[in-house]
């Protein structure tokens, strides 16, 4: 399994997973040309992508997914609510091919499944997936929330994760956002904290890595949440941080 960070933050998000011959995109925050543009310098072919599969309706999950169906022609895999809200919200303009889902269930890809899991963040109906292919488990997690309990369960299973590592409490507590945003990212239905994530990623000793995902560019640093997650958790654990503007290396299982 091959999985690399096409971009990610609340500028755009976007990962592309291959496992086997099915390749799979993961939201679809940025422009069309920008991810067919990373994914060639991967040598990578964004129309034999057999799907983008959409987290929940905030325009940086989904605002460009009209595009890379009718530009390339993939199928969209969605929930109805997420797709009635982020049409209302972003105008996706005509959709041809679109499968629903239901957060809760799993996705089949011939030999590659995508378990959904739904979140407590505050989107109309956000899920968060879990990759398997040949005895592999990739998770896919950001926009959490907080650390809910089936997160708790879920990450112990997994050997590679990008995991959502938003916010450093310091930085968000004396920074420039106002205090109604700052309850938002901090509450139940926001982000979860460079603290909160490395916590989780303690109790999850399979892992081989894991890719620290959706930093806030105004609340925390790449620096800073690597220092944080290596302070939890030693030098074992092989961590990276999933870029802002720019694609990330490959990750392999």
């Amino acid at each position: 399994m091959r999985a690399i960070s096409l971009q990610s933050g609340s500028n755009g998000n976007c990962i592309y997973v291959e496992a086997g011959r099915v390749k799979l995109l993961f939201d679809a925050g940025i422009c069309g040309i920008e991810a067919a543009r990373r994914l060639a310098a991967q040598g990578r072919d964004i129309r034999e992508v057999d799907g983008v599969i959409i987290s929940h309706d905030h325009a940086d999950h989904v605002r460009y997914a009209g595009v890379y169906q009718r530009k390339y022609g993939l199928p969209l895999y969605i929930t109805p609510r997420t797709l009635e809200r982020a049409d209302a919200r972003h105008r996706l303009g005509i959709l041809r091919k679109v499968n629903f889902f239901f957060a809760g269930g799993t996705l089949d890809f011939g030999t590659v499944s995508v378990r959904t899991v739904p979140t407590p963040h505050d989107a109309i109906d956000g899920a968060v997936f879990i990759v398997e292919s040949d005895g592999k488990r990739l998770g896919v997690m950001t926009d959490l929330g907080h650390p809910f309990d089936e997160l708790h369960a879920l990450l112990p299973t997994l050997d590679g994760v990008f995991i959502e590592s938003n916010y450093d409490p310091e930085m968000l507590k004396h920074g420039p956002y106002p205090a109604v945003l700052k309850r938002r990212i901090k509450g139940t239905a926001g982000h979860i904290s460079n603290e909160e994530a490395a916590a989780l990623l303690k109790a999850s000793p399979r892992l081989r890595w894991a890719c620290l995902a959706h930093l806030s560019e105004q609340n925390n640093t790449p620096r800073l949440a690597l220092e944080t997650h290596r302070s939890v958790l030693g030098p074992g654990l092989s961590l990276h941080v999933a870029a802002r503007y720019h694609a990330s290396a490959p990750l392999c299982l």
